[in-house]
């Protein structure tokens, strides 16, 4: 499974219908293609519920290792990856709604008095709720009660849902403090993590040089270098091998490439440094990994 993502790291699955815009979703790590969810963003708020095992969830320049049981708010716009912990796979429930489902339109009180503040605020991009804390635990009880109403599809069940949306986010709402700082500076360095996410989507089967991206966001290589480790918790040219590697999955799974034509076509100039650096993410040589998708489809 790979997420659907456009060229500017926005995911396009949609989360419900315009009517009723909340997806239920229970997931698993070991279900996507490379073991972990890529980053993105979408303007839908997400509350994910660990289930079993670990994740290490990443929002923006901030990550936290989630245990099951423990739970995350990840706020609209934001982008957000999550990969394996210290475990060796992780069951969690998704559920992402459009904030619009509790404020009904633009500019109502309940939009600019409740919810402006907190969906507007960099440092409330993503809240860990953890069950020791009373409130938090209160939220966690809440998601539960929405996994519970979607997989019965109860009567009534889409009304009972948004009730308890409402319910956690009356609880956020009484216990963050939404800070006043400016968003500029926080925007701007979004922006331009964004710009060299796209940049590498569009040019990762050439050669890419640390001076094309910088040139892409206006600032020096040092300076771009240490923005996007800040960010995304590993170095620019990390992130392109893994992105290339990911680029070579669905190529595999295509019996008329061999490795080596894949390995060029991925910008891989020697395919034994393509199976060194697929190993290394992938666990397993790009051969055994044709194999085994072969052995799982017959």
């Amino acid at each position: 499974m790979r997420l659907q993502i456009d060229q500017k790291q926005k995911e396009v699955k949609a989360h419900g219908t315009y009517g009723f815009p909340v997806l239920v979703s229970p997931e698993r790590l070991s279900w996507f293609d490379t073991g972990e969810f890529p980053w993105h963003w979408h303007p839908e708020i997400e509350l994910t519920l660990i289930l079993e095992g670990e994740i290490l969830y990443q929002v923006n320049d901030n990550s936290c290792l989630l245990k099951a049981g423990e739970g995350l708010f990840c706020n609209t716009n934001v982008l957000h990856a999550g990969r394996h912990g210290n475990s060796a796979d992780c069951s969690y429930l998704s559920v992402t709604f459009h904030p619009r489902l509790l404020y009904g339109y633009n500019n109502s009180l309940m939009q600019n008095r409740y919810m402006e503040g907190i969906l507007r605020d960099p440092e409330l991009a993503s809240i860990h709720f953890k069950p020791e804390v009373d409130w938090q635990k209160k939220v966690l009880e809440q998601i539960r009660k929405i996994q519970r109403l979607s997989a019965d599809k109860a009567e009534a069940s889409e009304l009972k849902i948004q009730i308890a949306l409402m319910e956690i986010w009356l609880l956020i709402y009484e216990h963050v403090e939404p800070g006043a700082e400016e968003q500029s500076g926080y925007d701007r360095d979004t922006e331009r993590i964004r710009c060299i996410m796209v940049y590498i989507q569009e040019h990762y089967a050439e050669k890419i040089t640390l001076e094309e991206l910088a040139e892409q966001i206006h600032l020096c290589r040092s300076e771009s270098c240490r923005l996007f480790k800040r960010y995304m918790n590993a170095s620019i040219f990390d992130y392109l091998l893994d992105y290339r590697v990911e680029r070579s999955l669905p190529l595999l799974r295509d019996d008329r490439l061999d490795v080596t034509q894949i390995a060029g076509m991925t910008g891989f100039s020697n395919p034994a440094y393509f199976a060194k650096i697929f190993r290394r993410k992938m666990g397993c040589t790009p051969f055994q990994y044709r194999r085994k998708q072969r052995e799982e489809n017959f």
